[in-house]
């Protein structure tokens, strides 16, 4: 490599360096998407809120679900007397009719659900006989929580960022109870008409057989954001509310949660056989990092010697021919014959003899006509001053035939 390849070799890696190191030292900008996972730190999860649950229920077993709300109450021991509480918290929550019919089941058996979100679906809605309404806003605005209970009247926690200012307009007052409000200015800009002050029920609490919805409408008083804004007495004093001795944390009814779509799902989501398939792909690996070096050195690929007689044997003919000498060439071609004769036959041939031919032909088995004629022909040559061309076909010819 010549010294301009290694400058510009050079100067492309200071290039790719300066890129990867300006990446990894840039301030990431806030994700601001919600989440409410328990394992997101970003403004809208639930990381800090889950964190703190062994703090606000302490004489709870806290237990995290992952499943489907219909498999973690199906699975549940029916025998089970002791009274839990199961904790939803998500943006919007659709509870399919199956999961509805068995949500209302473990209420109806007196356990407490407890549901922050700014939906809580069309089979729950109609069967609690609620509606909610979320007004929607071009310019954030303040919004004031509080609560109606005695000890918690003199607090108000104030939120604006991330707000959708949801709240009921309907509700069954026989069997449900305000336990919070939401107040904020709604501002009717594209309706030309005079900013609207609102206040309405955003929390409640609603009987359904032995047990009770808590039903919350401001999820995201729930949120990292707001927690760390000093707004923890509020998610704190809703909660309150659960006094069960089990806490069931919902983490599958979440927009953060990870869904794997790989074929792989399956395996993955088992526990012995995730393992199973981590120590294959450890195993693999280590196979490859151990075993892929040379166990000897190189053996050097030898070709095979290439027969060239024939190359040879063209190369010199083409040289004769050009030269066109045909006396040197039928000298050459009787000296080469008569050291056969003698290799083979054990013949001196110097003196030509009519024993000579015949011995000869007794050795060859050939015809002794044909001997005869050959070998006159080697004694006329040799006597002979110009050889032509058909002479030195003629003799290879007859050598030839002698042969084979």
């Amino acid at each position: 490599m010549d010294r301009r390849s290694k400058i510009i070799l050079g100067v492309f890696f200071l290039v790719v360096l300066g890129i990867i190191i300006t990446e990894v030292v840039r301030p990431r900008p806030i994700n601001w998407r919600p989440s409410y996972t328990n394992t997101d730190k970003i403004p809208f999860g639930c990381y800090v809120l889950y964190n703190e649950l062994p703090t606000l229920f302490k004489n709870s077993d806290i237990q995290t679900s992952y499943e489907n709300p219909y498999d973690v109450l199906i699975s549940r021991d029916s025998l089970n007397t002791q009274k839990s509480g199961f904790v939803f918290i998500n943006n919007f929550i659709y509870f399919e009719e199956q999961e509805t019919l068995k949500l209302l089941d473990y209420v109806d058996q007196g356990n407490t659900v407890f549901i922050a979100a700014g939906d809580f679906g069309r089979f729950l809605s109609d069967t609690l006989n609620i509606r909610l309404l979320s007004d929607y806003a071009l310019e954030e605005t303040e919004a004031k929580l509080n609560l109606t209970h005695t000890d918690f009247k003199k607090a108000s926690y104030s939120y604006e960022r991330g707000m959708l200012y949801t709240h009921f307009t309907s509700l069954d007052t026989l069997n449900s109870q305000v336990l919070g409000h939401i107040e904020y200015t709604k501002r009717n800009v594209l309706q030309n008409k005079p900013d609207e002050y609102i206040k309405a029920p955003n929390f409640i609490r609603t009987k359904f057989g032995k047990g009770t919805f808590l039903l919350n409408a401001t999820p995201q008083a729930y949120t990292n954001y707001y927690l760390l804004k000093d707004n923890q007495d509020y998610a704190a004093n809703t909660l309150s509310y659960l006094d069960e001795q089990e806490i069931l944390w919902d983490n599958y009814k979440k927009s953060g949660r990870v869904v794997v779509t790989s074929p792989m799902r399956f395996v993955l989501t088992q526990n012995s056989l995730k393992w199973a398939y981590y120590l294959t792909i450890s195993g693999l690996l280590l196979f490859v990092v151990f075993k892929a070096k040379r166990e000897q050195r190189i053996i050097p690929v030898i070709k095979p010697l290439e027969n060239s007689s024939v190359e040879f044997a063209r190369t010199v003919g083409a040289l004769y021919y050009q030269n066109r000498d045909h006396a040197d060439l039928i000298h050459k071609k009787v000296t080469y014959f008569m050291a056969y004769l003698r290799n083979r036959y054990h013949m001196e041939l110097s003196h030509i003899s009519e024993k000579t031919i015949r011995e000869l032909a007794a050795k060859s088995g050939k015809d002794k006509k044909e001997v005869k004629k050959l070998l006159e022909l080697i004694v006329s040559l040799k006597n002979r001053q110009m050889l032509t061309e058909k002479d030195s076909i003629e003799l290879n010819k007859r050598i030839t035939n002698f042969k084979t």
